[in-house]
Order: structure tokens, then sequence, then C-alpha cells
């Protein structure tokens, strides 16, 4: 039988790294996907999944499926689109469920669930992926090289990916100048010049004090750019990404270049940033900021593809 190609939901709380994961694996699972991003009812967008009846009363917008949208797949990520994605397999048993990420309910609702190694999930249906599973390829940063070529003039550069503030790092000013010095010392003393890429969490009083210290010794993007963030990570001899996002790291060594993590200080136990950072010290793929420069090389991973081949056969079958 010739598959068309699967159509596959995705369905998200809309956070750059949730919609990330989800449409990395429907791009590697060469299915066409549309968006729904997932609003629930209060109380229920308070209260675990585990404890939330599966019904439509959760959800703000109802989601139908269409005779023309009645997708093959659904590709969740997040803990607001645990129940939805339940309840719409009910109504349709064909469609094939994939999670991402922990959903904190029986797995056995879940045809396939990906987590990250470092989050130690194990189950008959459960798919570890070394990082965070993500929508960048080799092919998409090639391609926008390019797009900032103009912006610095130099065959020396490093790019500086900005994440923001969560549970467990502050983001806060001193802790981004000790950075910032870093790089200076490290990199611009050498003649390199810098890029710095902010992200959907980066905080504007650090994007302004981004521009402040750096926009001297090369190029402060202001705002969040893909092609931009893509461009960065193809003109870059080095990438230094701040150590808050997991995703951000694991989008980056989709570049082959050599990784320094900005280490800041922890506010509570980041126990699974500890485990992310000894596997891919492991791997060969990141240092800490701050060690010597030196280049070095290391497998790229495309995670997702290599998950995406078991599961197609599963789909199949």
């Amino acid at each position: 039988v010739s598959m068309g190609k699967l159509k596959a939901l995705l369905l998200t709380e809309g956070m750059h790294g949730m919609i990330s994961q989800v449409e990395g694996m429907a791009k590697a699972l060469d299915s066409e996907f549309f968006h729904k991003i997932v609003k629930l009812n209060t109380p229920w967008n308070y209260i675990p999944p585990k404890f939330t009846p599966i019904s439509d009363i959760v959800l703000k917008d109802k989601i139908h499926l269409s005779e023309k949208e009645n997708p093959d797949l659904i590709i969740s990520c997040g803990r607001k689109s645990v129940i939805p994605s339940i309840f719409l397999k009910k109504q349709n048993k064909k469609i094939f469920t994939i999670h991402i990420q922990d959903p904190k309910v029986d797995f056995k609702n879940f045809d396939a669930i990906i987590a990250p190694e470092h989050d130690d999930l194990k189950g008959e249906n459960v798919y570890n992926s070394k990082g965070a599973i993500h929508y960048i390829t080799t092919n998409e940063i090639n391609k926008a090289e390019n797009y900032l070529k103009n912006k610095i003039n130099s065959e020396k550069i490093v790019s500086l990916i900005l994440g923001g503030p969560n549970k467990y790092y502050s983001f806060k000013n001193e802790e981004l100048i000790k950075v910032f010095n870093k790089i200076k010392n490290n990199f611009v003393s050498k003649g390199y010049k810098i890029i710095v890429i902010p992200s959907m969490r980066t905080p504007k009083t650090s994007i302004d004090l981004a521009t402040k210290e750096l926009s001297p010794h090369g190029y402060v993007v202001n705002k969040i750019d893909k092609l931009a963030y893509l461009s960065s990570l193809a003109l870059s001899t080095f990438v230094v990404v701040t150590c808050d996002s997991t995703s951000m790291i694991s989008e980056s060594a989709t570049s082959g270049k050599p990784i320094y993590v900005a280490h800041m200080e922890a506010t509570r136990n980041n126990y699974r940033f500890k485990r992310f950072f000894k596997l891919f010290k492991e791997m060969g793929i990141i240092r800490d900021l701050g060690e010597n420069v030196e280049t070095w090389t290391y497998n790229r991973i495309n995670e997702a593809e290599r998950i995406a081949k078991t599961i197609k056969t599963k789909i199949r079958n």
C-alpha cells in the first residue's frame, strides 16, 4: 500500500522548546503537520493530568477532528497537551499518539513516549533521546549562512546563544557579566568577533546588557529571529550557550561546532541538568566556558531522525 504523507496534529502550550521538539519529530517522520496551541479552562490548567477528566470540558478551544483534518498522528509535548491527546485517541483509535517528555500518567495512554536520557524514564514504549529532540537540521543551518554575513566581517566568530531565567537559573545581571567577561578574555582578546542571539526567554534587560557590553566587539541581534540563530551557527568557529537551555545546547550540536556551556550559579538542585552536561561531555560535544580555547570535533547527532526510524516501523505495523 502506498502511504501518502502522514498527517500530524501537533499539540503544545506554545513555548519555543516544545514547538521545536514536536516539529522536529514531525519533520523526521516526514509528515505534513499543523499546530494547535492547547489552552485549558480553569481549574484544569493548574491540576496535574492524572487528576484531570479525559473530556473536552477541560479545553478552552475545542479541537474537532474534521474529515479534512483527521490526523494519522498526534505529537504532543508539555503537561497541558496530555489530556487532549488521550481524549482525541478515544475518539479515533486509529490515531498513533506520540508524547514528548514525561506525561506523568500511565505510559499505556500513548503509543510512544520520547524522553531525554537525562530524565531517566523507562518503559516498553519509551524511546530515550540524547539531549532534546528539535527542529533544526544541518541543511537549514547551511542555507541560512549568508543571512548575517554582512553584519559581521570576520573569519573568527564566536556565537553566544542566550537563554533566560527558569526554575534553576536566575539569569541575574552579575551572572551574565561573568559570562561576558569570560568571552572577552577567551575570545575577544584573541581577535574573535561576537554574534549574540537571544531566545524567547531572554529578558529585555539581558539583551540591553549584552548590547552595552558586547556590541563594540561584534553584533547583537536584539529580537527573536530564527534565521539569525541558524546563520550564527553556520558562521561561528565556536558556539557558547548559556546553561539554562538543554534544548538550545541540543539544537547547537546539529552544527558540529565546538560548544562551550556558560555555567551560572544554580538557584536549586539542578541534577537533571548535571546529568545532561555529563552525557554531552562524554559524547565530546560540550566543554565548560572558561577552560582553554581549543577546537575539537564530534559526531553530529540527529536524535529525531534516529528515533523516527524505529517509530515509523511501529506506525506501519
